[in-house]
């Protein structure tokens, strides 16, 4: 494993929704995703017990580029209003090295700090061909309980992960769901089983 894993491509995917059911939306909104297509940097060599070191040297310069990208894409970190991460691993790895590369702090943390966030990351992961797409879920960086900002976006790349390779996800967006109105815990009733008792069944 002395050798570096080589980052073969970036890729940065945005889309702004401006119409809902032919409606104006209230807060266009911008979703961004960056990706980093890098050789496995555990491909090939079988159960690895310690996967500690190769985090430590590869996430955190991870962070900082898809965070970069993100940042670029919604016009600054103080857009960045939602986070979330993803890791796509291809079929020789294990899920385990995409969620070692994502789900600690050498990845977690510098994300968080470079987009000014105070929240737990959401996140996916998965083991996937190539081509297959993986969808993100974002929620809000400091106030991840917030309703309107539970949202998703959706990555894909046509040649990527190989068999060897990983990808490896951040993305953000500037604003809530287009026109988002289910209310928030603040203005919720108080809902309890016996509440529901009256309730019809749905079958």
């Amino acid at each position: 494993m002395a050798e570096a894993p080589r980052l073969r491509k970036v890729v940065t995917v945005t889309d702004e929704l401006l119409l809902e059911l032919g409606r104006p939306v209230a807060v266009p909104v911008r979703r961004a995703a960056a990706a980093a297509v890098i050789r496995n940097p555990w491909a090939g060599a079988g159960f690895v017990a310690d996967l500690g070191p190769e985090v430590e040297r590869i996430a955190p310069g991870l962070a900082r580029l898809l965070t970069d990208r993100i940042s670029e894409a919604l016009g600054g970190v103080d857009r960045i209003e939602s986070f979330g991460k993803a890791a796509i691993v291809g079929l020789d790895g294990e899920i385990e090295h995409g969620g070692a590369l994502i789900h600690t702090p050498f990845f977690g943390n510098v994300f968080r700090e470079l987009t000014e966030g105070t929240s737990i990351i959401v996140f996916s992961d998965d083991r996937l061909p190539a081509g297959e797409p993986l969808t993100v879920p974002l929620w809000h960086k400091t106030a991840a309980a917030t309703r309107s900002h539970y949202l998703t976006c959706q990555i894909r790349i046509p040649d990527a992960p190989r068999p060897d390779e990983i990808v490896v996800v951040a993305a953000g967006a500037s604003g809530p769901r287009p026109n988002a109105r289910i209310g928030d815990r603040a203005t919720d009733p108080l809902i309890r089983l016996a509440d529901l008792d009256d309730l019809e069944t749905v079958t």
